[in-house]
Formats: C-alpha cells, sequence, structure tokens
C-alpha cells in the first residue's frame, strides 16, 4: 500500500512538474497570462509557470509570407482585372498581437484582400502594369498603418498576378506590333538619312580626288572577283559621261557655226563636163615630185 501511495506521489510529481516547465524557441516569445491577466513576458529558453493558474501563448517572431487570393478590380478606366499578390509580415510586439486582436493572420488576409482592390481600382490599367512598385508600396503603407495597433509590421508586398480579358490581351498585342513597326521604320528613316549623310561626303571626297573613284572601282572589282562571277560589270561615272558627251557636241556645233560653207560657182560651160576622179595620194607626190 505504501509503496503504492509513493508511486501515484511519484506520477503526480512528474506531472505537475512537466506542467509547470514551458520551453520558448529561439524564434518565438511567450506571453504569460495567471489568471488571465498579462503579466510578463517570456524570451526564449526554459520558463518555469504554475500549472492550472498560468496560460503561457507562444507567438513567433519570424516573417510569415502571406498570399493574397486574386480578387477581381475594375480599374479607373472601366477594365476588368483579376490581381492576386503576396504579403510579407512579423510580430513586432507579441502581447499585442495576443491582446489586441483575435487572430492575426485572418485579420491582416482580409484588410490586406481589400486595401489591393481600392489601392488598385484607383490605377488604370497601363499604370497597374507598369507602376507594380508604387503600387505595391502604397498597399503596404496602408496596412503598416492598420496593424501598428496589432503589433504587426507589414515588411513586403507584391502583386503577383495579373489577368487580363482576352479581348483586351488581343488588343494590347496589337498595339505592341503597331509600336514595333512605327519605331523599326524610324530605324529604317534614320539609317537613310545616315547613309545619304555618309554617301555625301564621300562623293564630295571622291570630287576633289578623281582617283578614289577609280580605286573604289578596283576594289569593287576584287569583291566580284571573289564569288568566281563569270561576268564582270565595270562601273563608270554615268553623270560625267553624259555631261562630256554634251561639251563634245557643243564644241562640234561652234566649230560648225564658225567655218563657212567652202562652196564654188560652176560655169555653166563646164557643167557638161564629166568629173575627173581626184588623184589618189600616191599620184598627186609623183606630180608634185616632177
Amino acid at each position: 500500500m505504501t509503496t503504492t501511495i509513493w508511486i501515484i506521489v511519484a506520477t503526480l510529481a512528474v506531472l505537475l512538474l512537466a506542467l509547470s516547465l514551458k520551453v520558448v524557441k529561439q524564434y518565438e516569445q511567450g506571453v504569460l497570462f495567471r489568471l488571465g491577466r498579462v503579466i510578463g513576458v517570456k524570451k526564449a529558453g526554459l520558463t518555469a509557470i504554475i500549472p492550472f493558474v498560468d496560460v503561457l501563448h507562444r507567438v513567433s517572431l519570424r516573417i510569415i509570407t502571406m498570399p493574397i487570393q486574386s480578387q477581381g478590380i475594375i480599374t479607373r478606366d472601366n477594365v476588368s482585372v483579376d490581381v492576386s499578390a503576396v504579403a510579407y509580415y512579423r510580430v513586432t510586439d507579441a502581447v499585442k498581437s495576443v491582446v489586441a486582436i483575435e487572430n492575426v493572420e485572418a485579420a491582416i488576409n482580409q484588410i490586406a484582400q481589400t486595401t489591393l482592390r481600392k489601392v488598385v481600382g484607383q490605377h488604370t490599367l497601363d499604370e497597374t502594369l507598369s507602376e507594380t512598385d508604387r503600387i505595391n508600396l502604397n498597399i503596404r503603407e496602408i496596412l503598416d498603418v492598420a496593424t501598428e495597433e496589432w503589433g504587426v509590421a507589414v515588411t513586403l508586398v507584391e502583386l503577383k498576378d495579373i489577368q487580363l480579358p482576352e479581348s483586351m490581351k488581343r488588343a494590347m498585342a496589337r498595339q505592341a506590333e503597331a509600336e514595333r513597326e512605327k519605331r523599326a521604320k524610324i530605324i529604317a528613316a534614320e539609317g537613310e538619312a545616315l547613309a545619304a549623310d555618309a554617301l555625301g561626303t564621300a562623293a564630295d571626297i571622291m570630287m576633289a580626288h578623281p582617283l578614289a573613284l577609280q580605286l573604289r572601282n578596283l576594289q569593287s572589282l576584287v569583291e566580284l572577283g571573289v564569288d568566281k562571277n563569270s561576268t564582270v560589270v565595270f562601273p563608270a561615272p554615268l553623270m560625267s559621261t553624259i555631261g562630256e558627251l554634251g561639251s563634245f557636241l557643243a564644241r562640234e556645233n561652234a566649230a560648225a557655226a564658225a567655218t563657212p560653207p567652202n562652196v564654188t560657182a560652176t560655169p555653166a560651160s563646164d557643167q557638161s563636163l564629166p568629173a575627173q576622179p581626184a588623184p589618189n595620194g600616191k599620184a598627186a607626190l609623183a606630180e608634185a615630185t616632177t
């Protein structure tokens, strides 16, 4: 009987010791309640409490990742989009996170959804797509102010996915294609302008140095000869050739106008005589010698 009593007493002592000793991990803080009142915060390590009188509520101080489910939002320019995000927060005051609010995670999730709809709805679609950093900062600032009383700090909010209607996707694709074509045409025009400027400079140099054109022609022949072509094209300065031809014709016309026509009157008595053939060169030379 005595042995049984000692066994029962030892069992109760071990049970009371197990109930009175609590371990708080390094990333946690323990909020100690005694008879329903907060009496302090326990740091990491082994903590002793009074069983059935004290209650130790552990609070994690690590950063918690909370996904914000997709929200159907109408932007300021009346475009319906589905936006999802992710928020990161951590507890900065363990007592407030336990006493001020019942469920911190559920509360932050709900207020994050409403804030996401509110902030994105104030922007146009183009702003939502291009200014995500500013939208993320606005959402984080609003959440940080709202959760400060709960002992929670929101460290980061990021828009994760933006779903657009199919018609809007097609319109944006056409817009992007037109923008690329515009830029391609502008780049091609700028290239033509630069090429024309370079050709003008090269033409001025060749006018000052005529041999440069011949050297360029020879270089063209060398480039044609690399492919072993059977046909060789000799480039010629067409405009200068036409100019020289025009100058030649003008000189000929001027010379013809300055020289009088060599026409002599023939007597009527001599018109019946047959024309004598002109002596050739050898006969004329022999006659002159005689």
